[in-house]
């Protein structure tokens, strides 16, 4: 199965210029957030793949117009053709009252709120967020830092992918790495545009 992941910056690629060879073979988009919503709303127009989403900590607009015709698996697990996707998305939080922002106290609330749904589905095979795991392609200040919980989760299921975003290319070549290792867990940052192979 091809995946196709994208996060944080819309392709001009596909967006202003419609390189249609780029959904070429595309079985499932998944999107980690900051995007617009009328850029994913654009996609499903061109791709019979199902587009599925997580909130960003600047998706706030998606309260009132979210992406039509994607999926939002936010705190779910959504089954496609056998591979399980989890979904956690939003950012540490560093702003009081903000939506889709969360301390690590409140990201681990979620995921026990899960446990029937991770009993259900026996695991998942791709953990989809928007913030890294803590010490694996986050940064130091507050805004980007992971979560610990993220660690726990792969330690427990062992996914086959983890695939976040929020920490851009542009933040300097040291700290971007597209992929990295993490146990059984392949750890891919999807900022703009990228294919995962299950």
């Amino acid at each position: 199965m091809r995946i196709m992941v994208l996060a944080d910056t819309a392709d001009k690629a596909l967006w202003d210029y419609l390189d249609r060879r780029l959904l070429e073979g595309v079985d499932l988009v998944l999107s980690c957030g900051d995007l617009p919503a009328e850029y994913l709303s654009f996609l499903t127009c061109f791709t019979n793949a199902p587009i599925l989403y997580v909130h960003g900590n600047h998706d706030k607009a998606y309260e009132k117009k979210p992406p039509e015709g994607c999926i939002c698996v936010d705190d779910d697990i959504y089954d496609f053709n056998g591979v399980r996707v989890l979904g956690l998305g939003g950012s540490m939080r560093y702003r009081p009252k903000e939506p889709h922002m969360y301390t690590e106290k409140e990201m681990a609330k979620r995921v026990r709120k899960l446990w029937r749904k991770l009993r259900r589905h026996k695991g998942f095979d791709i953990l989809l967020t928007h913030a890294p795991a803590r010490g694996q392609g986050d940064l130091e200040d507050i805004p980007h830092r992971g979560f610990e919980t993220f660690l726990t989760l792969m330690d427990k299921y062992r996914p086959r992918y983890l695939v976040y975003g929020h920490v851009h290319q542009e933040y300097g070549p040291m700290k971007f790495v597209r992929e990295r290792q993490y146990g059984d867990t392949t750890l891919v940052n999807a900022y703009k545009r990228y294919y995962i192979e299950i």
